[in-house]
């Protein structure tokens, strides 16, 4: 490989691996701090726990809950401060279509007949050390 306009600099890329490592390991570290805090919410709201991050693939449900006879898919969302909007806001029509398909894994080895079936967010917004939780039931449908 040739540089053009610097002297390379072989321990950089080392410190970037390292940098980008720890960064991931951070950020999915709070995310399942964020989770912890929605399944307990949920818990002290009712819902019983039935999973907790399931997986499919390379998808994920990061909670599945059950609360008479309705089972709420979850999709969690964390974020420190509020510089980058509503962490419920933060779930698209893409990560939608990943969750339906993901909950339609589940259902076909864990449903049963008689339950019903929904999709809930629930945003964890930490700011000055308080932790706010925001659950929107049945947030978006199965389409």
């Amino acid at each position: 490989m040739k540089w053009f306009g610097a002297r390379r600099n072989d321990d950089v890329a080392p410190r970037m691996a390292l940098y980008r490592t720890s960064m991931t390991t951070a950020t999915n570290a709070f995310g399942e701090l964020g989770e912890r805090i929605a399944a307990r919410w949920l818990e002290q709201s009712g819902w019983r726990i039935v999973a907790r991050r399931f997986k499919s693939g390379r998808r994920d449900i990061d909670v599945v809950a059950e609360r008479e006879g309705v089972i709420a898919f979850v999709e969690v969302k964390a974020r420190h401060g509020d510089e980058f909007g509503d962490p419920v806001e933060a779930v698209n029509r893409r990560k939608q279509r990943e969750l339906v398909k993901s909950a339609q894994s589940w259902i076909d080895r864990h449903g049963r007949s008689g339950e019903s079936y929904r999709f809930d967010v629930v945003g964890v917004l930490v700011r000055d050390r308080r932790v706010f939780v925001r659950h929107v039931p049945s947030a978006f449908r199965l389409s």
